[in-house]
């Protein structure tokens, strides 16, 4: 190799190796920047979620930005993002609003379309004239008409009027009701409820809503405000269930408890008595195939006994619709229970049942 050959060739090298070098170092600023980067990031999201003083969380009202430890308050005078007019009354804010009401899973059309109102008035509140109360009544009817396009609509419509209709009855809260729509649409799209009532799928997905929400109903409950009957609803429960895979873990009877304590209006005490001796049963696997409105049932009877209360067998069957016999037996059960953890229990031994009470 002639001397200006390795002189080229020892430069080359030279300046390739000067280039991975330059590109090494590239290569670890930039990751040195991005952790820098993310470190304060982490840390500024951090100082925006915690007190600088105890470092416990830091709630925000809209107004103040206030520690839920020490109380210290971190800012003030915040940007109030509401509205800018005051009301003082529900028909003042309606007139004042200038929004519509939110999207809801519980109309057909999520409550995206228009209502025409029933009263026949004007916007100053005079009454309509005899011409113009027939316009608005056929204005309504058309409306209605436009209001559901197809069959599949019409469908909707009803099932979720229905829905509304058996939760009002029962008293369930809005979220229920807006979780059994949910059910339902799913149901309608995945084409199952050809070969099956209306009344019964809505009726499945209002006891799927209370169960997944933690509000169950018992059965008899359902059934006497639906329009089927217990075994076809029963069918379209079990039906929805393992078609839309929706994993709903049996009924606990604790969440029975605040329901029929409000009914039979006990205090307090006997009602956390009674969630003590349900949470023994469990554990002693009393619960395996039992209804769970019957252990309910028999929980209040049992600590109303223990804490001298006055309930009767009879209070309690009609409060929780279920027989008196089903209450005594799960009542022995759960006293058979509480013996494993204080013996003597029982037998009716006193100091044990103090004990128990927590007396």
């Amino acid at each position: 190799m002639s001397k200006t050959t390795f002189r080229a060739h020892r430069r080359t090298t030279d300046e390739e190796s000067t280039t991975d070098e330059r590109r090494t170092t590239d290569e670890r600023r930039t990751t040195g920047e991005r952790a820098t980067a993310e470190s304060e990031s982490t840390t500024e999201t951090e100082s925006e979620t915690t007190c600088p003083e105890c470092g416990s969380r830091l709630e925000h009202d809209g107004a103040e930005t206030v520690c839920s430890g020490c109380g210290l308050v971190v800012e003030s005078d915040e940007i109030d993002r509401g509205p800018e007019w005051r009301a003082f009354d529900s028909s003042e804010r309606d007139q004042k609003s200038r929004v519509g009401a939110p999207t809801t899973k519980m109309m057909h059309d999520e409550g995206l379309s228009t209502n025409i109102g029933w009263q026949d008035k004007d916007a100053y509140g005079n009454a309509l004239s005899s011409n113009q109360r027939q316009k608005m009544q056929r204005l309504r009817t058309w409306n209605e008409r436009f209001r559901t396009r197809d069959s599949k609509e019409r469908n909707l419509k009803q099932a979720l009027g229905e829905i509304d209709r058996m939760a009002s009855a029962l008293g369930l809260p809005e979220n229920v009701r807006e979780t059994a729509s949910v059910i339902y649409r799913q149901a309608l799209d995945n084409d199952m409820l050809p070969g099956r009532s209306i009344e019964g799928i809505a009726t499945a997905s209002l006891q799927a809503a209370a169960r997944m929400e933690q509000v169950p109903r018992s059965i008899d409950e359902i059934a006497a405000v639906s329009r089927v009957d217990a075994e076809e609803f029963k069918r379209a429960y079990r039906y929805i269930n393992r078609e839309l895979k929706l994993e709903i873990k049996p009924a606990d009877p604790v969440e029975y408890l605040p329901r029929f304590a409000s009914e039979l209006e006990v205090p307090d005490e006997t009602e956390q008595y009674a969630r003590q001796l349900l949470e023994q049963g469990k554990r002693q696997n009393v619960h395996s195939g039992k209804s769970p409105v019957g252990l309910a049932a028999a929980a209040i009877y049992a600590a109303g006994k223990l804490t001298n209360v006055d309930l009767t067998q009879s209070e309690v069957s009609d409060a929780t619709d279920m027989s008196e016999v089903t209450i005594r037996n799960r009542y022995q059960e759960l006293l058979e229970a509480e013996e494993a953890r204080f013996p003597g229990f029982a037998e009716g031994d006193a100091e044990a049942e103090a004990e128990a009470a927590g007396v």
